[in-house]
């Protein structure tokens, strides 16, 4: 596998993050950056789910469309959503029309709604791991798709109540926010905050 390669300003960054000026400009800005705040971690847990099963860039490019269609990922907001929302997502081309997906988006809002303000943010940061005891990742080959804190945090929100948050969804959270620092050890955005 490869390490980092020099991206169009010829910087290095991870190799994944080449393929797309949008892949480039998430990489760059927000991957691996710390996300806090409940709704904003609703937002990215729904969009990972979104994502199972397909690339990113899919989401990516569609993350507004989202945003439009779940009331800006406002948890309060998307628990009072009706039957007739539901169906209107179903209809909505501009986002994912999976019907699993959807519920789940929904039911995880549902359940959200009884948490205290503050207790996501409080409940997903308290599954990341001592940056210490990480070694960068020098290629991709370093980098897992589950580890036992993801492993973890997926368990205690199926517990919660939360559904399609499987060890490989909850890894990925962890790394689109920034529970994790898995930018390799050469890229141009390891140890950015």
């Amino acid at each position: 596998m490869s390490g980092a390669l020099a991206g169009p300003d010829g910087a290095l960054r991870c190799p994944w993050a080449l393929s797309t000026e949008d892949y480039v400009a998430y990489h760059d800005e927000e991957w691996g950056r710390p996300v806090h705040g409940d709704d904003a971690l609703y937002e990215r847990l729904s969009l990972e789910a979104f994502q199972s099963g397909l690339s990113w860039i899919t989401i990516l490019r569609r993350r507004e469309n989202f945003r439009k269609a779940f009331a800006d990922f406002r948890i309060e907001a998307v628990a009072a959503f009706t039957d007739a929302d539901a169906q209107r997502l179903l209809a909505d081309a501009g986002i994912i029309r999976n019907r699993a997906k959807i519920e789940a988006t929904l039911a995880n809002a549902r359940a959200l709604a009884d948490w205290s303000p503050g207790e996501l943010d409080e409940f997903i940061w308290s599954f990341a791991p001592d940056p210490a005891a990480r070694k960068a990742p020098r290629t991709l080959a370093d980098v897992p798709a589950i580890t036992d804190e993801s492993t973890a945090l997926s368990k205690a929100l199926k517990k919660r109540g939360l559904r399609f948050v499987g060890p490989t969804t909850a890894y990925a959270l962890m790394q689109a926010c920034g529970l994790v620092d898995d930018h390799l050890a050469d890229c141009v955005a390891r140890g950015r905050t």
